[in-house]
């Protein structure tokens, strides 16, 4: 597609071609985008959706095309044009079941290319029939959808074709999609169109660069036609008309780069004999992001080749490393992590290494974060290696980089390593326990020298980092063993903080939990008081061990989040159907056995007996802590009532 000169300087150009249900569905987004584009929407059935967006494309009417279901699959199929699909995703269609639940215990499904597996998991979820069916054409649609209302469905959930026949039948009928995947749909329309005018101006900047070289070089894109052709190869060719757009396999059959094309593969350094001439030819294949979009023939006369396509290659900012997290992120009043807490915060304020030991998921890279952003390094970058996610000659590699030609496949002009990428800043080595012994050594003399050597290099590199490490191995026991490195552990046990486990910060739990529930809520669009919903459960969590620890509480109410999404007010909540999807928090209790006997106990102990001091400790409120009390017929008259 061509994009005019003057064109740039425009709004992106947008054609949203749609059924009419999803076209009046969208337009309160479409009134959002005014500013940001010149959007055109036109309704597209699935036949005349295709000549409709050719008609566009050939009155050089537009940048790119948004559009849902079918339509989109035709226009990607039929266009080389860029298409936005808006997307069905899977809350979107929780929350459309959850609206046909109201409705109707039994709700047919019927959506455009594939049916829908994790279907079966939401029947229970929500206690509700679903029969679903997928289509490919519009007849495909009407006879699913007759089949359902013949088989006594009311409410249909679907795309715009079938909410349309469902209308027509006078039956219920919910669109699948929601808002948010309309708005998702236009953001890539934009950078779609975005990227496709880029393009453009990418072939005339491509073509500029190559017209100043004087090997002989051109390019073809993923349909084997000429982009590009500098003067040098125009005169190798001896081909004096325009070349631009042409099939190269019908220019010149004998510098084909079909090959390149379907495999991939790069070739060097092959002698080639055109012309009566002897060439050394180099078949570059082009990717952006990982993907194959063309290739690259260079011709140099009689001389080993120096990469002439590296000039032609788009430059990809490195993305810098950095910290999310700090103090303020980590929630817990427990003594155990109030004193990590403190320990961590001056720990901060030097450059030391630091050892940070806990088991699992306790937060471990969190405060490491945390200590980095607190730190005078807090700008610079903060880069993570997972030291047992990695084979050993893979991690060596990735944390010391490598010179080109220092193994087979390294990357043309080596790699700087993830030393050097911390460089001024923190480097946060994950699991240090699993790191293997030949490392270890190799760890040390960089902690010691303060400099690194890259694989295949003689010349050390200085680097200035601070090294934070991790572990929830027992390194003593390690050491003991010759599994770690005596002197490394010394190195980096510089100092030493301890994260609790959540076992031990028995009233942090309910903190934790109604945060992270409260999150979780507001992220799924719910507006349930977290709080108030989650006080029923509180025992339960805060009878636990939790092994996984913070990590396995999160997941926790994740699952209790998607849970709590059907309600629409504390009130209506069925606790006891959550058995079904975290058992785990129900098991730990026998049945009618007071969970949190003990918890209560030594908070009312830890209190002198003051509700409102045990209350703050639990992390309830005291009315939460009565309902506990007299359920676990601990004689409340005893305890003060202040």
């Amino acid at each position: 597609m061509t994009i005019p000169q003057n064109s740039r300087a425009r709004l992106p150009r947008l054609c949203f071609l749609s059924y009419r249900q999803i076209r009046e569905f969208a337009m309160p987004v479409v009134a959002e985008y005014t500013g940001r584009a010149e959007i055109e929407v036109v309704d597209g059935t699935f036949g005349g959706a295709l000549a409709i967006a050719r008609d566009r494309l050939e009155r050089g009417m537009v940048d790119a095309f948004v559009s849902a279901g079918s339509n989109a699959s035709i226009l990607r199929a039929g266009l080389e044009a860029p298409v936005a699909t808006i997307q069905l995703g899977g809350f979107d269609l929780l929350q459309a079941l959850i609206k046909a639940r109201r409705i109707s215990s039994r709700v047919g499904v019927v959506m455009y290319g594939q049916t829908i597996p994790e279907l079966d998991a939401v029947k229970d979820l929500l206690n509700i029939e679903i029969t679903q069916y997928a289509y490919q054409t519009p007849d495909d649609a009407r006879q699913r959808f007759e089949q359902l209302r013949r088989d006594g469905f009311e409410v249909i959930v679907g795309s715009s074709l079938v909410v349309e026949l469902a209308e027509e039948a006078g039956l219920h009928a919910l669109l699948a999609y929601s808002l948010d995947s309309i708005r998702k749909g236009f953001e890539d329309a934009i950078e779609l169109a975005r990227v496709a005018r880029l393009e453009a101006g990418r072939y005339e900047q491509l073509n500029g660069v190559l017209h100043n070289l004087q090997e002989a070089v051109l390019a073809v894109n993923r349909d084997h036609r000429i982009i590009a052709v500098n003067p040098a190869m125009q005169r190798v060719l001896d081909k004096q008309r325009r070349l631009l757009g042409q099939q190269l396999e019908l220019v010149e059959p004998e510098l084909s780069l079909q090959a390149t094309l379907d495999g991939g593969a790069e070739e060097r350094s092959v002698v080639l004999r055109y012309a009566r001439r002897d060439w050394i030819a180099n078949r570059t294949p082009i990717r952006e992001h990982g993907e194959l979009v063309g290739a690259a023939l260079t011709l140099y006369d009689a001389r080993r080749i120096q990469e002439a396509d590296t000039s032609l290659r788009m430059q990809q900012r490195r993305q810098q490393n950095s910290a999310r997290h700090g103090f303020a992120s980590l929630i817990g009043e427990s003594p155990g992590f109030v004193r990590a807490m403190d320990t961590a915060r001056r720990y901060a304020k030097t450059d030391l290494g630091v050892l940070i030991a806990g088991e699992s998921g306790v937060g471990k890279e969190l405060f490491a974060q945390a200590i980095h952003n607190d730190s005078t390094r807090a700008d610079r970058p903060f880069v993570v290696v997972n030291c047992a996610s990695f084979p050993e000659t893979l991690l060596e590699s990735e944390l010391f980089g490598y010179e080109e030609g220092a193994f087979t496949g390294s990357r043309r002009g080596g790699k700087r390593g993830l030393f050097e990428a911390a460089h001024t800043g923190t480097l946060f080595l994950d699991e240090i326990g699993d790191m293997p012994l030949s490392l270890q050594t190799r760890l040390l003399r960089v902690l010691q020298e303060r400099e690194i050597t890259r694989l295949g290099a003689t010349a050390p590199v200085p680097v200035d980092v601070r090294v934070i490490a991790a572990t929830h191995q027992p390194l003593e026991e390690m050491i003991a063993a010759r599994r770690f490195r005596q002197d490394l552990y010394y190195r980096v046990n510089t100092l030493r903080l301890t994260v609790p486990p959540l076992r031990e910060r028995g009233q942090d739990i309910a903190l934790l939990a109604q945060a992270h529930a409260t999150r979780c809520l507001q992220r799924l669009g719910s507006r349930l008081d977290a709080a108030r919903a989650l006080a029923p459960l509180l025992p339960h969590f805060l009878a636990g061990e939790w092994p996984g620890n913070v990590r396995e509480l999160e997941n926790i109410c994740e699952r209790v989040a998607v849970f709590l999404l059907q309600f629409d007010r504390v009130e209506d909540i069925r606790y006891d159907d959550l058995r079904h999807d975290c058992p785990e928090l129900f098991e730990r209790h026998p049945a009618g056995t007071p969970p949190v006997r003990d918890h209560v106990l030594e908070a009312m102990r830890l209190a002198g007996g003051n509700r409102q001091r045990a209350a703050r400790q639990l992390g309830v409120s005291r009315s939460t802590l009565w309902r506990w009390l007299r359920d676990l017929n601990i004689a409340g008259e005893r305890a003060d009532p202040s």
